[in-house]
């Protein structure tokens, strides 16, 4: 049985995303091997795909949502990290490390908060020079 195709997410979620991500000094945006990331240096700072049945997937392992879903993993770190953490949907804690945190991204997603999160994601992972840069 041949596998289902890969559901990519939308375009408008992606710009959405990318006009938080490119914003910030030395992002840069690639395709992954699903879905589209924004990175500084080699660490990804945002992560935006779609959960889908016959791929492996942490919000669907976790959930047992079947439906295909858009999901954006960001980094996060102290008490943010535990509160979205433990704040049920739209987080979710994916398993594969300990500082992931995975958000759903649909009608009711608050973007300026995405905006909030992708800086904070992106201030755990750039070097200090980059994050300092933020402040001015």
């Amino acid at each position: 049985m041949p596998r289902t195709p890969r559901i990519e997410p939308s375009g408008e979620v992606v710009a959405r995303v990318a006009s938080s991500s490119l914003a910030l000094p030395d992002a840069y945006e690639e395709d992954a091997w699903t879905g589209v990331r924004w990175r500084v240096r080699n660490k990804t700072f945002a992560h935006v795909l779609v959960a889908q049945e016959g791929y492996t997937s942490a919000y669907r392992d976790m959930t047992g949502v079947a439906e295909p879903t858009t999901v954006l993993t960001f980094r996060s770190s102290g008490d943010e990290l535990l509160a979205l953490s433990h704040a049920g949907p739209p987080f979710y804690k994916p398993p594969w490390s300990p500082a992931a945190v995975g958000m759903v991204l649909d009608g009711d997603t608050d973007w300026d908060e995405v905006a909030e999160l992708v800086t904070e994601s992106y201030r755990f992972c750039a070097p200090q020079r980059l994050r300092r840069q933020l402040e001015r």
